[in-house]
């Protein structure tokens, strides 16, 4: 049997961090996804690289727009920022964290003002001859 993206334990942890569900709108629609779903999809695709649009149906986590959709809400809400910081919580608090062996860089942490201009290079090569033609 094939080991779960999204194990009991952890969505214990992580249910609980995620936004309240908001009514449907008086118009109707689709029926909404829900969270474990969506997140299973999210953890998918982030974890094989495959394309949005290529999430299996079979996984029934939806469309992998949808998941798309409630991974950029998510993140502009700040909820991705929560389950972060609780992962690292209960990982420090049983002793599995060694912060000794981390690893700061632009590609994660952004450069605002970048570094410093570096100085012109000063030319070194020889000077273009003169043309013989003109």
């Amino acid at each position: 049997m094939a080991r779960k993206l999204l194990p009991d334990d952890l969505w214990a942890i992580i249910e609980p961090l995620l936004p309240p569900v908001s009514p449907p709108g008086p118009n109707g629609g689709r029926p909404r996804l829900g969270d474990r779903q969506a997140l299973t999809g999210i953890l998918f695709v982030l974890k094989t690289g495959l394309p949005w649009e290529d999430l299996p149906a079979e996984m029934g986590c939806g469309c992998g727009m949808s998941c798309w959709r409630r991974l950029a809400a998510w993140q502009a809400d700040g909820t991705w920022d929560r389950i972060h910081a609780a992962l690292l919580e209960r990982l420090a608090g049983a002793g599995r964290l060694d912060w000794s062996k981390a690893v700061i860089d632009s590609s994660s942490v952004r450069a605002v003002f970048g570094g410093p201009i570096p100085a012109r290079t000063r030319r070194i090569g020889g000077r273009p001859a003169p043309s013989t033609t003109c």
